[in-house]
């Protein structure tokens, strides 16, 4: 359902999250091995992020990647919309140009139920409901 590039920036978005709420700022180096993504990819990813106000880029010896405390709060939707658009909640299950209730392909009602309660998770899941969640133990990023 995501691109590859929104799969990996949920991914590195979560796992930043994480650190953030242990007070500690992620490398490039780190992200990339702890959400198995190339190293050149996840830096493209985060710097979409970056210019998008999700995470912070801190730069220097000390430096690396966090969220804001008044960030935490941003909701799945929001990188998902930063990373892929909105054409999650729009393009056809099977990827066909002309696809709407006037002209469904076979799984369109179906699709359009999923993609309703996808973008309802999305937007109403947060980096610090996650955060929580993974530091709780409930979930985790990297088996």
């Amino acid at each position: 359902m995501f691109s590859k590039s929104c799969e990996y920036g949920l991914r590195a978005v979560i796992f930043i999250a994480q650190q953030t709420t242990k007070n500690n700022k992620v490398s490039l180096s780190t992200i990339s091995e702890e959400i198995n993504s190339p190293q050149a990819f996840t830096a493209k990813i985060l710097q979409q992020l970056t210019r998008n106000n999700i995470v912070k880029s801190i730069k220097g010896p000390y430096g690396g990647f966090m969220i804001e405390d008044e960030k935490m709060d941003t909701k799945l939707s929001e990188v998902v919309q930063v990373l892929d658009g909105d054409s999650i909640y729009t393009g056809c299950g099977l990827g066909l140009r002309q696809c709407d209730a006037n002209s469904p392909c076979p799984l369109h009602y179906k699709f359009v139920e999923i993609r309703d309660n996808l973008r309802d998770m999305l937007e109403n899941t947060s980096l610090k409901s996650i955060a929580d969640d993974m530091n709780a133990g409930l979930t985790i990023l990297k088996r």
